[in-house]
């Protein structure tokens, strides 16, 4: 079963934009063909948040996974074996998107609901009784304008 994954690594700021580029294809090559269907983003070097090894920075990668654990488990074990590579982190996200899916249908739903009973209940409305009458004006007492 093919689940969504996020795949962030960090490879050596020293790193020529070749090797980065054939790191990243043979990594996209291993999971489509067994597969699985990816799309890679590459951020730039960057400074990291403390001293990993020797480096202060790191040249970022994201890549979006679709597939199984399996392939994800091999992709992993690659990443742990390819020397430039200094940190990774693999995150399953296809439970969070059903998560925000399930709360924007229910926020649909209820503009759905609170839309409906307004347009119908409006033609619908309660008769205001009207005010009392004021009493009629004598000639003995003058009628006051309300304020």
């Amino acid at each position: 079963m093919n689940r969504t994954y996020e795949l962030m690594f960090i490879v050596r700021p020293d790193m020529v934009d070749e090797d980065l580029n054939k790191l990243i294809s043979t990594l996209e090559s291993s999971l489509t063909s067994a597969g699985g269907t990816t799309k890679s983003e590459v951020w730039g070097k960057r400074r990291l948040a403390y001293k990993v090894g020797k480096f202060n920075d790191g040249i970022f990668v994201l890549m979006m996974i679709e597939a199984t654990g399996a392939m994800v488990h091999e992709v992993e074990r690659r990443l742990r074996v390819t020397e430039p590579v200094i940190k990774f982190l693999t995150v399953r996200t296809d439970e969070e998107l059903k998560r925000l899916d399930k709360v924007k249908k229910l926020r649909d739903a209820k503009k759905k609901v609170s839309a409906q009973p307004a347009a119908v209940a409006a033609p619908v409305t309660p008769a205001i009784p009207a005010p009392p009458a004021a009493p009629e004006a004598t000639p003995e007492a003058p009628a006051t304008a309300p304020v």
